[in-house]
Order: structure tokens, then C-alpha cells, then sequence
């Protein structure tokens, strides 16, 4: 009887790996699709996707408290 388990089990051990082989990785594909270019806040240095973020002349900002303190300071 202790026989019968184990060859079960290598049998669904290997059915498991050959099915593992066959389905192509969706998490990568769905990860490289969805990549976006970063950009670091001129005031802060923080990074942030650049779609998130606030661009003025050129320059990338985190939040409007950022962009209008850097404006104070030029």
C-alpha cells in the first residue's frame, strides 16, 4: 500500500512540473507592459512614476507644496 502512495505522488509531482513548463509566465509579461519611466522630484529627490508627477519648464515635481516652494526659491 505504501508502494501505491508514493508512485501516486511522483506521478502528480511530474504532472505538475511538465504543466508548470507548458503555461508560459503571465506575471512577467504583465509586469513589462506596465513599466513606466521615473523621474526624481527637483525639490525633494524623491521618485516618482513620471505620470504622477507635476512638470514645469522641464522640471519634475512630487506635490504642488514642492513646485511652489521651489518657484519661492529662485
Amino acid at each position: 500500500m505504501g508502494k501505491l502512495i508514493f508512485i501516486i505522488i511522483i506521478v502528480l509531482l511530474a504532472y505538475w512540473i511538465i504543466k508548470a513548463r507548458k503555461q508560459p509566465n503571465t506575471k512577467t509579461e504583465s509586469l513589462t507592459d506596465a513599466s513606466e519611466d521615473m523621474v526624481r522630484c527637483v525639490h525633494c529627490g524623491v521618485h516618482l512614476p513620471e505620470s504622477e508627477s507635476i512638470v514645469s519648464k522641464g522640471k519634475y515635481f512630487c506635490s504642488d507644496k514642492h513646485y511652489h516652494k521651489h518657484i519661492e526659491s529662485e
